[in-house]
């Protein structure tokens, strides 16, 4: 991660902007259930809210630094925080949630085993939600220095249904926001 970026991302503009739209946006009319999977926090921007909205959050991030940082911001609360690789989860039977994580995944490949892995762990009947920033020049300015590989909104919803994701909800605004869901088993 750039030096810029650490220093932005946590900033109380885009707290509010993840807390006061995109998470509204993607969680209308979804029920979460009691356990949520939340890949990729970073400093916890959508955690803050997400945590009000279900009975345990486990919070599953790369970066071993900002795991720390995240572990002792939500001490003490719903949040279980663990450093771990979004590709390879032990948490079944969860919902699953990302909130502009997908584009610090460096390959489409890899991308697509984090979706397979979030398909994997989610309940049945559950649904997997969340953002992520589309391709500008602004976005690969801020990131210059750290992986930039923003998922392309036409192409996402041939990859959720590849791995087996259904009822998928794609918004393409200033951000792609998505839900998909995997069907019940009854």
């Amino acid at each position: 991660m750039n030096e810029n970026h650490a220093k932005l991302m946590p900033s109380p503009e885009w707290a509010a902007y993840i807390q006061d739209e995109v998470l509204p946006q993607a969680t209308a009319g979804v029920e979460l259930g009691t356990d949520l999977l939340e890949l990729g926090p970073g400093p916890g921007a959508a955690t803050a809210w997400l945590r009000r909205r279900v009975g345990r959050l486990v919070a599953v991030e790369h970066e071993e630094e900002a795991a720390g940082r995240l572990a002792d911001r939500f001490a003490g609360t719903n949040v279980e925080v663990v450093h771990g690789d979004a590709a390879v989860l032990g948490y079944p039977d969860a919902s699953v949630a990302t909130c502009t994580m997908l584009h610090h995944v460096p390959t489409r490949a890899l991308q697509d085993k984090v979706l397979a892995e979030a398909f994997r762990v989610l309940r049945p009947g559950g649904t997997f939600l969340g953002s992520d920033s589309l391709p500008s020049d602004d976005l690969h300015q801020f990131h210059e220095g750290d992986t930039c590989n923003p998922v392309e909104p036409a192409a996402f919803l041939t990859r959720l249904q590849t791995v087996g994701f259904a009822a998928i909800t794609l918004h393409v605004s200033y951000h792609l926001v998505f839900t998909a869901r995997k069907e019940s088993t009854s």
